[in-house]
């Protein structure tokens, strides 16, 4: 008897998310093309621009320095030790 209830609810839970899929595929989407102004539409393609000369502040900002160096190297080795146990256990 308790795995027909079992059953019993699976199935309603099933059934629930059939339904709710089904009517999110009945949703209308509003028009996106009519969203973006004509005018940009026609404008030209922006130019690229290097992010060293664009932005020095982002050179700085990646500045380890010493301590952080010496922390990236300890973690380079640790994964690469840990690369190589996972390729000798596999």
């Amino acid at each position: 008897m308790d795995r027909a209830i079992q059953s019993d609810g699976r199935l309603r839970h099933v059934a629930s998310a059939l339904f709710l899929a089904a009517l999110c595929g009945c949703a209308t989407f509003p028009e996106l093309d009519r969203a973006v102004p004509t005018s940009a539409l026609e404008a030209p393609y922006p130019s690229l621009v290097p992010l060293d000369d664009g932005f020095p502040e982002l050179r700085r900002a990646v500045r380890l320095g010493q301590a952080g160096e010496a922390s990236l190297a300890a973690r380079i080795a640790r994964l690469r030790a840990r690369a190589a146990l996972l390729r000798a256990a596999g």
